[in-house]
């Protein structure tokens, strides 16, 4: 019989995460942070016996994380897109669509704005958006001199937020798979208009590009970036895969860099829909919500791995023998983020065999009756704060899904409302948690310091996740999502406008010189 310890669903759950985070924050030390607070957990479940910490830490931490077949398929992925990206440096693609971009992409405002788009056509995974949009606009970014900061920002935020809106992603599927007995597909569709957090994220995202400025730790940054030609200000640990552009061939062209790309958004929308059953009769709609993101994911980045390497020796960009060495250079650039994920995933099952969703569970229960107004709103909150300390968006709907699920048995009106909020909380907390997945591949895209990433965009995030909480009130008390949506637009920019006006926010300079460093490899 597993044991279950005496801490078992008690707030003491909410430790192990806990210390993770302040650890991280204060020491700026991501490894440790996160290995420190696995132990905790194991303390927590183990008591004093020291091989029964041992192997929890161990066995049921983070060998199990690694033994997990969904993310081994993740690493594969992470892995491959490593290789993909080196192969993409070394045709000379990377450099050649640097140089267009500076004859088409003319402003740092375009700049910007061309990132935000790409990364909203990139919906089908957060996964994959993170290190494709990264690895396609780091060359043009770096000449406009926005900081890796900032692109990592932008990657983040049209990551989850532009996913948890496409009714064709990973995330539709996994929402959908959380709610029983009823057509989750279409409670999803339903609930895009009161998906406050990630339709805000996209406003606020456009609004600092338009009205260039920036506040909080992202100043610094910016700063830095702009004046001293400085992208990192803190460089990352896997300084070398950071490089600004890597020497490629003289002779690459734009299509060796679109083509494999094109090939790989192709090859990872059809292995999803082939392992939802697409191919065995499935409508598209139904294959994207019972697919294997994993499977699929890791299938189709192998499928662009080997046509890649066969266009590039037709098109004698890149010999096959050059094709061999990004293998372990690509394993090598991806080093830094499959650490921290691998922490990140043994501190979830810390959590987990702490109860910390039967914890959760047990302060949302009794909700209702009068309150019911102001559940959206509430359940927001709590989603945050789990998704937040827990780094799981979709651990974070599996837990509240349910739950919101039986809160409107009584009042089927606000299904919508409470099912939106619920992913909208999640949302943010897998945005802004430095042991989210998503956040650590944000980085790992943008080529930018973990620490760094987490810290300039936090305020951005915050500020956006208030916003939406004041709209969710709202929308506990009408039965439309546009006056919600009006109110918090007009407070977000309303916000912003007040900001721009404060010493401490940074205005960004009319004419910003190209980076000549990077436009020059």
């Amino acid at each position: 019989m597993e044991n279950v310890p005496a801490l078992y669903a008690t707030a003491w759950a909410v430790l192990p995460p806990l210390v993770a985070i302040v650890l991280a924050l204060v020491t700026k030390e991501v490894y440790s942070s996160l290995f420190l607070g696995i132990v905790t957990g194991g303390v927590l479940y183990a008591g004093a016996s020291f091989t029964g910490v041992l192997e929890h830490v161990l066995m049921n931490g983070i060998i199990a994380s690694l033994t997990d077949s969904y993310n081994v398929g993740i690493l594969i992925f992470l892995v491959i897109l490593g290789i993909l990206v080196a192969m993409l440096n070394l045709s000379g693609g990377s450099k050649a669509f640097g140089k267009w971009a500076l004859r088409k992409v003319r402003t740092r405002v375009a700049a910007g704005a061309a990132t935000v788009i790409l990364g909203m056509l990139i919906f089908v995974d957060d996964y994959f958006n993170c290190l494709t949009v990264g690895s396609v606009m780091k060359p043009v970014t770096d000449n406009f001199k926005i900081s890796r900061a900032k692109l990592a920002y932008i990657i983040d935020s049209t990551a989850a937020p532009v996913c948890i809106i496409a009714p064709i992603s990973s995330w539709a599927a996994a929402v959908s798979g959380f709610v029983e007995g009823q057509n989750g597909i279409s409670i999803f569709i339903r609930s895009i208009p009161y998906n406050f957090y990630a339709l805000f994220s996209l406003v606020m995202m456009f609004a600092l590009i338009f009205m260039k400025f920036d506040f909080g730790k992202m100043v610094e940054y910016e700063r830095n970036a702009i004046e001293n030609d400085d992208l990192f200000t803190v460089k990352p640990a896997n300084d070398d895969a950071s490089a600004t552009t890597e020497t490629g061939n003289e002779n690459g062209k734009i299509i060796d860099l679109i083509f494999p790309v094109l090939v790989l958004i192709i090859a990872c929308v059809v292995g999803m829909i082939y392992t939802g059953g697409f191919f065995e009769g499935e409508s598209i709609i139904n294959a994207f919500a019972n697919s294997d993101a994993s499977v699929g994911l890791s299938m189709g980045s192998l499928v662009a791995l080997i046509i890649t390497v066969i266009y590039y020796m037709f098109r004698r960009t890149v010999t096959f023998q050059q094709c061999m060495t990004c293998v372990p250079e690509g394993l090598k650039q991806m080093i830094s983020p499959i650490l921290i994920l691998t922490f990140a995933w043994s501190l979830k099952a810390m959590t987990d065999s702490l109860g910390l969703a039967e914890f959760v569970k047990g302060v949302v229960a009794n909700l209702g009756g009068s309150a019911m107004a102001f559940i959206p709103a509430i359940l927001f909150l709590i989603a945050c704060a789990l998704a937040f300390s827990s780094g799981t968006s979709w651990g974070t709907f599996g837990i509240l899904i349910p739950i919101g699920l039986a809160i409107t048995e009584s009042r089927p009106d606000m299904m919508i409302p409470i099912m939106a909020a619920c992913m909208a909380g999640a949302v943010y907390g897998d945005h802004a948690s430095p042991i989210s997945d998503t956040t650590i591949m944000s980085s790992a895209g943008a080529g930018c310091d973990h620490l760094s990433h987490v810290t300039t965009q936090l305020p951005y995030a915050t500020l956006v996740a208030g916003v939406s909480f004041v709209s969710f009130i709202i929308a506990g008390f009408v039965n439309t999502p546009i006056i919600p949506l009006i109110v918090g637009f007009a407070l977000l920019i309303g916000i912003l406008f007040f900001i721009r006006k404060r010493p401490s926010s940074y205005i960004i300079p009319e004419n910003v010189n190209f980076n000549e460093a990077a436009a020059n490899q």
